[in-house]
């Protein structure tokens, strides 16, 4: 049951990669459809207009598999030795500097919902 629960979840999600995709073609900025869908999933979730519990296990089994996602990318990147040559240390400090970024945002995240379920908690 809880298996399904997740598929629906991340179909539910991948509707909102859609609307992105629909809404990329419409706005035509430098900006990927999947980073549309994703402001338009965070302007439902704030609006009330979904609920979280509606997407909340299937974006955690996401999260958790997130890894996995980036490992064929790792592995492209090997095949262009010329490009790690030339431009080695640029993508190192890159990888670096935006790793430290999402992971002050995470933290900063993840230190804000805490402190307003506690909140909700005591009220």
């Amino acid at each position: 049951m809880k298996l399904g629960i997740i598929i629906i979840q991340v179909l539910f999600l991948h509707v909102f990669l859609f609307l992105g995709v629909v809404l990329k073609q419409v706005i035509p900025l430098p900006i990927p459809a999947s980073m549309f869908g994703l402001g338009l999933l965070f302007l439902a979730l704030s609006c009330h207009i979904i609920k979280i519990e509606w997407v909340e296990q299937g974006a955690t089994w996401l999260m958790a598999e997130l890894l996995l996602f980036f490992i064929p990318s790792a592995v492209g990147i090997v095949n262009y030795q010329q490009i790690i040559s030339m431009q080695g240390v640029e993508i190192v400090v890159l990888i670096a500097v935006s790793t430290m970024i999402v992971m002050g945002m995470t933290a900063l995240t993840a230190e804000k919902i805490t402190a307003r379920k506690r909140s909700s908690e005591q009220h």
